[in-house]
């Protein structure tokens, strides 16, 4: 039964329909003299000419556009932009699919088609439609022309095949309910950017910057001045010692005993991750080197390759672990981990980090300029631990929120994969 989904809403049965999109809908792109003779693109205005990197994984992303200066907009009548109209990029990243939910307000620019719906089925069923994978992988690549540049002809376009339940109801009823995901995915994502932006500026605002001694907010009954110290003077530091480096032979499965050896791939967004391709290495090299020994509360930092700089600390480890060369561990007074790890991503300390890179065609850093690393602390340990805390709690709410973000997104690619039927569908209907 290729044409009717595996979960569908109650009362709705009948099997679906295949329509060829140009049947049910206007495609149109500008040709380039329509757009080039009549207006320039400007910087300022409050007309947007709609781009292809404006539109992005279902969304009209809006951080960098370009606007209409001109005043004959009725030569452009036929690039005028209205609710429902669905755009989709034919140039380029073809593929991206994106609605129309205010109009007024934009414009059709090149490279990018509009396709506008004239029957009576949903423009926005068919928006979220033409975003599934398997729409993707059986209809639009198939057709795109293989040249320097992937593209798309108009006539390919009009061909595509679209599974369509015959009763509109069901088609509200899809669309409002990926609608639905779709509003809580943006706002979890809002929600982690906010914090992000939260905690980049209180990274500003509670460490010194710049010839100041003292922190422009702190935590009330903390006085006094800050402290000049050096990383080698209040850490520990520790690195994988030359001789006792491993070589192919001393690495193995995980199955096969092997230790986890953390390398810079394991730090994404300055946290400590193990989903990547993990590096494992013999019992006996591990215990070659004690010092390296990885437990939670130490401060891992990228010392040499592309990403130098990078830190993570070692949070909810619940196995043996130990370091590749390119990275070395921190260990700090207890109670202080959080506080020394947000350090390491204070501007002070990055432009330490971009100062002594070494040339060549890999950055490098000695163990000994990392030492002499200077940044500012305050005299009182609990000052540290506050800080530490409250750094530590914006990073759990990101978690949170990127989490959730994550498993719904993964809820609604298998809802995708259930709600739309997953065969019976053809390159295109001549």
């Amino acid at each position: 039964m290729g044409n009717t989904p595996n979960v569908r809403f109650k009362g709705f049965t009948e099997d679906w329909k295949q329509r060829k999109l140009g049947d049910i809908a206007d495609v149109t792109k500008l040709a380039g003299f329509e757009f080039t003779e009549h207006v320039v693109y400007s910087d300022e205005g409050n007309i947007i000419a709609l781009r292809g990197l404006n539109i992005k994984n279902g969304q009209l992303i809006l951080d960098d556009v370009k606007y209409i200066d001109g005043s004959n907009f009725s030569k452009l009548s036929r690039s005028k932009l209205f609710i429902d109209d669905i755009m989709f990029t034919y140039v380029g990243t073809v593929g991206e699919v994106a609605i129309i939910k205010e109009n007024n307000r934009f414009y059709l620019a090149p490279n990018v088609s509009r396709i506008r719906v004239k029957s009576d089925d949903s423009p926005k069923f068919i928006s979220h439609y033409m975003r599934t994978d398997n729409f993707k992988n059986r209809v639009i690549f198939p057709l795109i022309a293989t040249s320097s540049q992937p593209a798309l002809s108009m006539e390919n376009i009009r061909k595509f095949t679209i599974n369509i339940p015959i009763n509109r109801e069901e088609q509200d009823c899809l669309a409002k309910y990926f609608d639905s995901l779709d509003h809580l995915i943006t706002l979890h994502q809002q929600k982690c950017d906010e914090i992000k932006e939260l905690k980049k500026y209180m990274l500003q605002n509670m460490f010194p910057q710049k010839d100041e001694k003292v922190p422009k907010i702190r935590f009330a009954g903390f006085t006094g001045d800050w402290e000049q110290r050096k990383l080698g003077d209040s850490c520990k530091l520790n690195g994988r010692i030359g001789f006792r480096g491993y070589t192919e032979k001393d690495i193995i499965s995980k199955e096969a005993g092997g230790v986890l050896t953390f390398s810079p791939t394991n730090i994404v967004d300055n946290k400590l991750t193990i989903e990547c391709k993990n590096t494992y290495i013999t019992r006996e090299k591990y215990d070659e080197s004690p010092e390296i020994k990885i437990s939670n509360g130490d401060i891992l930092f990228v010392k040499t390759g592309s990403t130098l700089g990078k830190s993570a600390l070692v949070t909810g480890l619940k196995e043996d672990a130990s370091i590749n060369p390119q990275i070395v561990v921190m260990r700090v007074e207890k109670d202080t981990e959080n506080f020394m790890s947000n350090v390491l991503i204070t501007d002070r300390v990055m432009k330490q980090v971009a100062a002594v890179k070494i040339g060549g065609a890999v950055p490098t850093m000695t163990e000994t300029e990392l030492k002499n690393f200077t940044y500012f602390a305050p005299a009182e340990k609990e000052e540290k631990k506050k800080i530490g805390d409250y750094f530590r709690n914006l990073d759990h709410l990101i978690t949170l929120h990127q989490q959730k973000c994550n498993a719904l997104k993964e809820f609604k690619k298998y809802m995708l994969q259930n709600m739309f039927p997953q065969k019976g569908e053809n390159k295109c209907q001549n």
